[in-house]
């Protein structure tokens, strides 16, 4: 088998094998920042029985908050996929840089979250923040429920 028949097989067994892959898992469009904070709001309000003005403080902090992260996650969406192609081929020194801009922006999304945890519990009255200790805090960046939330502990 000459060379260029190799080629040609080589390149048909990858398309055959690439063709085989299943797609991404088809998942709905995330809710925009202030429909996100709303359902965040409503799960608050249940567990800590927040007054009306709460939650309207909440649903602003939680939208200014996840609107702040938006452009950030995208920044990460991007420098995962630099990422995986300076993994594959071995650029090292891109690799190391990719992966400490990747830390500074998931900082920068943890103080966000972390500043918008505190001024929720700023607004808390005492009974509240005596609840939210009770269930063992707003369960980090994301909250009760949240993506990575611990939720309340035992």
């Amino acid at each position: 088998m000459t060379a260029l028949h190799r080629m040609i097989a080589l390149g048909a067994l990858a398309g055959t094998l690439m063709a085989q892959r299943p797609g991404p898992r088809a998942i709905g469009t995330p809710p925009d920042p202030t429909t996100a904070a709303q359902n965040r709001v409503a799960r608050l309000t249940t567990l800590l029985d927040l007054t009306t003005a709460q939650a309207a403080q909440a649903t602003t902090i939680f939208t200014n908050s996840l609107t702040a992260i938006s452009p950030l996650q995208a920044t990460l969406k991007t420098d995962r996929q630099t990422l995986e192609t300076a993994i594959s081929v071995n650029a090292l020194s891109v690799i190391d840089q990719i992966s400490a801009n990747m830390g500074t922006v998931t900082g920068q999304i943890t103080a966000i979250q972390s500043k918008a945890e505190a001024a929720l519990y700023a607004i808390l009255t005492p009974a509240q923040q005596a609840k939210v200790a009770q269930l063992g805090g707003l369960g980090g960046p994301g909250g009760f429920g949240g993506r990575g939330g611990r939720g309340p502990r035992p």
